[in-house]
């Protein structure tokens, strides 16, 4: 048993890492491809890049890791069974859960770590990268001067270049200074120029040379000589330093996103929702002690010492118990006082649907951290025994079944999360949806595999057809009169 369980646990570690980090891979490829815009040309640095790529790979892992367990699942069973190795464990009296069992264990340790994982590294990892994502993307993109195109990147200053040589060689340059608050009045222009950074990336520098300044004042009204004062220079060689600090990446406070559910550990979250629902008692209580305020606020002592049923049963009209003098101040009263209600209520139903949203919230990320454990289980016991039944290894009909199978799990929760957050479904039902309808074709698959159906075995089907039509030809001739 020891050498089998041995044999089985080593067969399936391998294509385990291996796929995990494939996944992980293509996972990667796809946040590129989803944030390459707002990446290129903003000339980061190469370790921001690098800690966005790992923050990502963290947040990754919810959905590597299942899936790597249930392609190396199906790729381990099905290489054993196609090298009829699967067989001789059988024929040796060991069962296919006997087999099983070192997996399961290891699924299971797999399945601890993930709810670890997401519980307290997640949050972390979530925080880290929505901070950072926020900042990248909200970055401006590398100072560039195009040909014959203004720039306004800089602030205070509009610059356009009619040529420029691969060297930064610069040719009729047209610099407008917009610091000042009367708009373009100083402007300078040079034939020819060199363009470098400073050594601190701070720093713009412009060698500008044969070229002329151009100043202008404008009068001041009012003033005993309002005149303007035009200013021109001109210049053999000057230098210009424009101030690039615009262009760094600045760092936005980490508290500001902390309130996030996908940035709560499991604590946090009960917190956060048990306060919520403290909110959500008292808002109810003040709804009623508004409303009773609003009545006594309103409230007129009847002329008639009659009960309101009675009187309405007397007259037809429900003015007619309101003495004429003070009937129009009492419908204009009742109109007030349906005004300031339908007002109370309008808000508190804001608030209540607002609440109800963040409740849901804290609920679907309370479940999230228990389905991503026991998914792992569940897509094992779906990819194993399918390995078992289609005897197949490698990464050719494996992947494709267990991409199938991934994509089924994904959809089904995909819905129901939506589902969730419109509040059509509670949180505990609408959250474990998937498993609960993957975990009865699971049980189903093991069954399946234990007593070696040919499930999958397209020669069997063909077979079984033959045989179908060949008894209905016989029957039809049997039938036919002599």
């Amino acid at each position: 048993m020891k050498k089998v369980h041995l044999l089985v646990f080593q067969s399936f570690i391998r294509p385990f890492i291996v796929t995990f980090f494939i996944v992980m891979f293509i996972l990667l490829m796809l946040f590129l491809f989803k944030y390459i815009d707002d990446l290129i040309g903003k000339g980061f640095e190469w370790h921001v890049i690098l800690q966005l790529l790992m923050y990502a790979s963290a947040t990754n892992v919810a959905m590597a890791l299942p899936l790597a367990i249930l392609l190396s699942s199906i790729m381990t069973f099905g290489s054993l069974g196609e090298n009829y190795e699967l067989v001789a464990i059988k024929s040796a009296g060991i069962s296919l859960q006997k087999a099983m069992m070192p997996l399961i264990i290891t699924v299971g340790v797999l399945g601890i770590g993930a709810f670890f994982f997401s519980d307290y590294m997640l949050p972390k990892a979530n925080l880290k990268m929505g901070s950072l994502l926020y900042d990248v993307r909200n970055q401006k993109a590398a100072f560039l001067i195009k040909e014959g195109i203004f720039n306004n990147s800089i602030p205070g200053y509009a610059i356009r270049v009619k040529r420029k040589d691969p060297d930064q060689t610069l040719h009729d340059v047209l610099i407008y200074d917009r610091n000042t608050a009367t708009g373009n009045l100083n402007e300078l222009m040079a034939k020819e120029g060199q363009m470098f950074i400073s050594d601190d990336n701070q720093l713009l520098v412009l060698k500008l040379k044969n070229g002329k300044r151009y100043e202008e004042t404008p009068g001041t009204s009012g003033a005993y000589n309002p005149r303007q004062r035009f200013m021109r220079t001109e210049f053999k060689e000057t230098e210009q330093k424009l101030d690039l600090s615009s262009f760094n990446l600045k760092r936005t406070d980490e508290d500001l996103f902390k309130s996030n559910y996908q940035m709560m550990s499991l604590k946090q979250l009960k917190l956060y929702r048990d306060s919520f629902l403290a909110k959500r008692d008292s808002n109810i209580k003040s709804t009623y002690t508004d409303l009773v305020m609003l009545a006594k606020t309103y409230r007129t002592d009847s002329l008639n010492p009659k009960s309101p049923v009675k009187l309405l049963k007397e007259y037809k009209d429900v003015l007619q118990l309101i003495p004429k003098e003070v009937r129009l101040r009492s419908v204009q009263s009742g109109k007030d006082q349906i005004r300031s209600v339908k007002d109370v209520l309008s808000r508190k139903e804001l608030f209540t649907a607002d609440n109800k949203e963040r409740i849901r919230g804290f609920l679907i990320e309370i479940n999230r951290k228990f389905t991503l454990a026991v998914s792992c289980m569940v897509l094992f016991f779906i990819g194993a025994p399918l390995g078992a039944i289609i005897r197949k290894g490698g990464l050719g009909l494996p992947v494709v079944m267990s991409v199938l199978f991934f994509l089924l799990y994904h959809i089904i929760s995909t819905i129901s999360e939506k589902a969730v957050k419109d509040g059509a479904i509670a949180p505990s039902i609408g959250m474990w949806i998937a498993i609960i309808t993957l975990s009865p074709l699971g049980a189903f698959l093991t069954y399946k595999a234990t007593v070696d159906s040919v499930l999958f075995d397209l020669d069997y089907y063909k077979r079984w057809f033959k045989k179908l039509f060949g008894k209905r030809e016989t029957v039809l001739t049997h039938s036919k009169p002599a």
